[in-house]
């Protein structure tokens, strides 16, 4: 039963948007506005949480997938008594605020993920949906249901028509996810206008087709009863993902209610008024909540308060009853890792035949899968060429199909690259799991709108990336990575590595896994590369280290050299190839450098850096890939600043002249140049 209370918060919640986007002059009232009913009706009857303690590990999660209408999602918190205060909701969109523009799951206490590129929520949710439902089958036991929540989330018309949207709930439906619904404010209405000029579809056939549970709200704006019944009814249903169309007014309350007018930009004051006095509200007063309606979020926190007591109460007989289950979610939960797991990396000698890194980097994940039993991950449709699948694998998969089980870690996402990164960020913000994700590197491209969120949003996912350069050879320009890395290396907080060989690889993941708050990015060959004499795994930990020094006297007292090559991935075996070229022919003392993460090398201090780079020799690197960036670290950087080609990938080495002849000879140019002119100091920081 619904009272006069109810109605009071629904009003609050839509007076208080128009204010909060009004005083920012700045925002989206319009959505706010038009969710309050779902919205109010979901977090006080339904979403299982202790605003107390926002990190409740089986809380239920919560996705604001249209993350334009956050301040919906602020009051909410504000209302249940996050760490969201009303002088929070006052500076919204302010420098340094708790209440950004887009929520971000880093500022804001009780925001999970960060959203606002549309679609980008509502496919997290299917990994947090993914990440429950794995552990709930590797922990849960007779009489202890300790993973035994909801994943809930609003989304708007937009969200559903970007195509990670399409992805990610495609894949949900085949997985059976029935601890997953979402309430779809279908307002008719985006920022060109009215949805009827492009997006007219059956959205609920659509969602039907993918195997999910749909059910519809015609007055999204009134007919309380009706939105409690149809989320009621989504969370008895066990065995599909659920989806329910509410049918809202923008802006409800609003003169232009119903039209994009009131999407993204702040109402006016006189608009603001009258909706104050449409509601019942002093049209003088800003920022007022009632206290009926404190009173009645704050009944809400309190039963979430006591169900946090519940299970902490489930947890301590859980110790008792299964003490080593318990001690290993007590571990995943707190985000450490297991004792001893660094033990397991295999490590190598140049004595050890030629490979392919992503040959090893496959040697690492059967190494590590068994250790680490919160990797959880899988590729793209490409498990054969990304080898990511280790050896006593299990699908995740429902178990009916008979293709494995929930309780399964690796992940069939099928040709779904940006929705397996957006799945990856869901399943890493859930927390007690380590996820990874692989395709070819080229496209990662496709994954960019996620990707670069792991970044933003702090998320340890790993990607697995093979095929990294024109080695991969006859696929051609289509499939080989030119600019990709660039773009990648430009994206704050990323870790991105392209190992030279087994010790390396090795040691980017170790890098990636202790760097809980970054994603990398593994950057492997698929043609055959050898073990290094002074690699390891500890260095490249550095993100660079000098590898060797090759040339007349370069082992007797640190002669300086005339000449340092950079290199990274199957190019720094080119690089000592080209510096024995030079020794031999040239007499030139030449150090080489392996440079696996530029990202790690940029944090170590600069006498490290400078020691590596010595200061006033010439240098190059070699990367087959564009050149962009390198000029920071190196005088000439050698690459491919062109599309690839197609060709056996010895002659398309060749052909774009990575060689150690044609490195050499531009190589012996930059040392000419220098005895000319004066050595620039490079890798500066100031």
């Amino acid at each position: 039963m619904f009272n006069k209370t109810d109605s009071l918060a629904i009003n609050t919640i839509r007076v208080l948007a128009a204010d909060v986007v009004q005083k920012a002059s700045s925002g989206h009232p319009g959505a706010p506005m038009g969710c309050a009913p779902m919205a109010h009706i979901l977090f006080t009857r339904f979403l299982n949480a202790n605003p107390k303690n926002s990190a409740w590990f089986n809380r239920d999660r919560f996705v604001l997938s249209n993350g334009h209408a956050c301040a919906l999602q602020y009051i909410l918190l504000h209302l249940l008594g996050y760490k969201v205060t009303m002088d929070d909701l006052k500076q919204f969109r302010q420098l340094d605020s708790v209440t950004p523009g887009h929520p971000e799951r880093t500022h804001t206490d009780g925001v999970e993920v960060t959203t606002g590129p549309l679609g980008q929520g509502i496919s997290n949710a299917v990994g947090m949906a993914i990440a429950e439902r794995h552990l709930a089958a590797t922990f849960n036991q007779p009489e202890f249901p300790v993973i035994d929540n909801t994943v809930f989330a609003i989304a708007g018309d937009g969200c559903l028509q970007e195509g990670v949207a399409s992805e990610a709930c495609s894949l949900a439906g085949h997985l059976e996810l029935g601890n997953l619904v979402v309430l779809y404010d279908s307002n008719g209405i985006q920022i060109d206008g009215s949805t009827k000029l492009g997006f007219t579809e059956d959205v609920l056939k659509r969602f039907e087709a993918y195997g999910w549970h749909t059910q519809t709200v015609a007055d999204g704006d009134n007919d309380l009863a009706g939105i409690e019944r149809a989320i009621k009814t989504a969370k008895g249903e066990k065995t599909r993902p659920s989806i329910i169309l509410v049918t809202t007014t923008i802006g409800f309350g609003a003169a232009k209610a119903g039209t994009a007018g009131v999407h993204g930009s702040a109402l006016g004051d006189d608009s603001v008024a009258a909706v104050k006095q449409l509601f019942g509200f002093d049209a003088a007063q800003k920022f007022v909540v009632p206290d009926a309606v404190y009173e009645l979020y704050g009944a809400r926190a309190a039963e979430g308060a006591q169900r946090e007591e519940e299970w902490n109460a489930l947890m301590q007989g859980y110790a008792k009853a299964h003490p080593e289950l318990h001690a290993e979610l007590v571990r995943r939960i707190e985000g450490r890792l297991p004792t001893g797991w660094e033990a397991a990396l295999p490590r190598f000698t140049p004595a050890d035949k030629a490979v392919a890194t992503r040959k090893l980097s496959e040697t690492v994940i059967n190494a590590l899968a068994p250790v680490i039993p919160e990797l959880i991950g899988g590729s793209a449709d490409l498990t054969g060429s990304n080898l990511t699948r280790w050896k006593d694998a299990v699908d995740f998969q429902p178990e009916p199909t008979g293709l494995g089980n929930y309780g399964g870690r690796y992940l069939r996402y099928g040709v779904r690259e940006h929705g397996m990164a957006a799945i990856s960020n869901g399943i890493a913000a859930y927390g007690a799991n380590i996820p990874f994700a692989s395709t070819f590197l080229n496209f990662i491209s496709y994954a960019a709108g996620a990707s670069r969120l792991s970044a933003l949003g702090k998320l340890r996912v790993l990607y697995v990336m093979t095929h990294d350069s024109i080695g991969l050879g006859e696929d051609g320009p289509t499939h080989q990575p030119i600019e990709t890395f660039a773009m990648l290396r430009a994206t704050p907080n990323y870790l991105n590595f392209r190992p030279a060989d087994g010790n390396e690889v090795s040691g980017a993941y170790m890098a990636a896994l202790l760097h809980a708050d970054h994603p990398s990015v593994f950057s492997l060959t698929r043609q055959n590369v050898p073990h290094l004499e002074g690699s390891s795994v500890e260095n490249t930990l550095k993100g660079g280290y000098s590898l060797q020094t090759v040339g007349p006297d370069s082992g007797a007292g640190g002669a300086v050299p005339d000449l340092i090559i950079v290199g990274t991935g199957s190019e720094t075996s080119l690089a000592v190839d080209t510096a024995r070229l030079l020794a031999d022919k040239h007499s030139l003392v030449v150090k080489v450098v392996s440079m696996p993460c530029l990202e790690l090398f940029d944090a170590q201090p600069d006498a490290y850096r400078h020691e590596v780079l010595t200061p006033g020799v010439p240098s190059v690197s070699v990367e087959a890939l564009a050149t962009f960036g390198w000029h920071k670290y190196v005088h000439h950087p050698i690459g491919i600043d062109t599309f690839g080609l197609s060709a056996p990938y010895k002659e398309a080495y060749e052909r774009v002249g990575l060689t150690p002849d044609a490195v050499a000879a531009k190589a012996l140019k930059v040392v000419d140049y220098y005895k000319k002119n004066p050595v620039p100091t490079l890798a500066l920081q100031f």
